[in-house]
């Protein structure tokens, strides 16, 4: 019997991702707290200088500082936190986009020392205290802070202007995080002299993913949350697409600056992965979608709980017999069949009884009856064959759906007999019926039978 499935929205968050996304926030905002709390404690130490003459850079101070008040804001920003905690979230996070905004504003408004431009005293000291975290670092953290004042508001506005700060903010992460990696490969030749260290790379690059999966909750990233077949499809493919180009730049850059073999060489044979792999994904997609399109259309004309057509897909497709039938001059019967006391059932064991019923019924009825036949439950209790037989097919077919119930009602764990009540008619070749007019003698035929049941069940009792 085919089990029952609940109903849901495929735009709804799926509870198993929510649950996992939770516990990686949670390791992803620890792990920030626990590298800044580190940074600072090495910087007091000895170790300090040892590591600078590795060229191992600890986090600045400013970077730890936005580090911890980002981490602290979103712990703070669960939704099972008190009023007065979000409060404060928001002044973490404003302070967050102040103090970043703030270096920002100098490095972009104040020139560097030894340009052609002059500049005072003032604004020479004042440029000096920003020169310990970059630019790019600082941007991110301003687009930190205002994607966190952003996160937890409702209104049209707030939730488009969330989605946009959240995406420049994965743009500008990204950027650092590829540039930080390309420095400490060395792929793209030496190192650059940043101001920015592997720590508040990392540290930068969780804050974004956690704020990220905050805003997914809601608004134009709850794709990538959602229960349906797009959300998964999304979720599967997104980290594929986000590593295949930086893989292509990482490869053109070795094979490129290898000097083993000559650039037009690598440049095809990097060209032609990168075809290759597109078309994988195209491929894959094609045969989802066109998967899903069947699984659709299946859906639209089949019932839910018995597996058999329902009444739009018995009528297409027994009209479409039917016309086959009277073409070729070959007769065609309808079956009409209704289980009888189903409410009855219901009321006194329960609908889970009465929908195990209706799932042994289109299971004998598939076991009767052959492939090419049409079978449907159209209505509640009601049940319909529709294919090429003669009278006396139809007869034996009866017959045999008969003694296959008896047979079934004798078995040792049967508590609630089947019982069905049965109509057929068959249309004489070349006669042109209606499916509708099939249909209504066969309902008739069916109540005809009903009633000779009841009445001989009422002759059984009366002594």
């Amino acid at each position: 019997m085919a089990e029952l499935k609940p109903t849901f929205l495929a735009s709804e968050p799926d509870p198993g991702v929510l649950r996992k996304l939770a516990v990686a926030e949670q390791i992803a905002l620890e792990t920030v707290i626990a590298l800044a709390i580190l940074n600072l404690a090495c910087s007091f130490l000895p170790l300090a200088q040892q590591l600078e003459a590795t060229n191992w850079r600890l986090m600045s101070g400013e970077a730890v500082l936005l580090a911890l008040m980002s981490a602290l804001g979103l712990l703070l920003l669960e939704p099972r936190r008190s009023q007065r905690m979000q409060w404060t979230s928001g002044s973490l996070a404003a302070a967050v986009l102040l103090l970043s905004g703030i270096v920002v504003a100098a490095r972009v408004l104040h020139p560097m020392p030894g340009s052609a431009a002059p500049i005072s005293s003032l604004s020479q000291r004042f440029w000096l205290l920003t020169t310990h975290i970059s630019l790019p670092t600082a941007c991110g953290f301003a687009l930190l802070g205002l994607s966190m004042l952003f996160l937890r508001t409702h209104s049209r506005a707030g939730v488009l202007a969330a989605d946009l700060s959240t995406c420049v903010l994965a743009f500008v992460v990204l950027v650092c995080a590829s540039e930080q990696i390309s420095d400490m490969s060395h792929v793209f030749g030496p190192a650059t002299d940043t101001a920015r260290s592997f720590q508040t790379a990392v540290c930068l690059l969780l804050l974004a993913g956690v704020t990220f999966s905050y805003r997914a909750r809601n608004g134009l990233l709850s794709i990538f949350l959602g229960r349906g077949t797009g959300s998964r499809l999304a979720r599967a493919l997104s980290p594929i697409l986000l590593m295949l180009p930086y893989l292509r730049e990482w490869g053109r850059a070795h094979f490129i600056g290898d000097k083993r073999m000559p650039p037009p060489y690598s440049t095809a044979i990097l060209a032609t992965l990168a075809v290759m792999v597109s078309s994988a994904l195209l491929l894959y997609l094609a045969r989802r979608i066109n998967s899903m399109e069947v699984e659709i259309h299946s859906l639209s004309l089949r019932d839910e709980l018995t597996g058999l057509y329902n009444l739009r897909g018995f009528r297409l497709l027994a009209e479409q017999a039917l016309r086959r039938a009277n073409r070729s001059s070959h007769p065609f019967s309808v079956l009409f069949v209704d289980l009888d006391d189903l409410k009855q059932v219901n009321d006194q064991f329960g609908h889970f009884v009465g929908s195990q019923c209706l799932g042994e019924t289109a299971e004998i009825l598939r076991t009767v009856f052959r492939e090419a036949d049409v079978l449907g439950r159209i209505g509640g209790d009601e049940f319909a064959v529709a294919g090429e037989f003669t009278e006396s097919g139809m007869a034996l077919a009866v017959g045999r759906l008969e003694k296959i119930i008896a047979g079934w009602n004798m078995g040792p764990e049967r508590s609630i007999p089947l019982s069905l009540s049965i109509g057929a008619v068959t249309s004489s070749a070349g006669s042109h019926e209606t499916l509708d007019t099939l249909l209504k003698s066969a309902d008739r035929a069916m109540y005809e039978h009903k009633r000779r049941k009841k009445n001989l069940a009422g002759e059984i009792v009366q002594p």
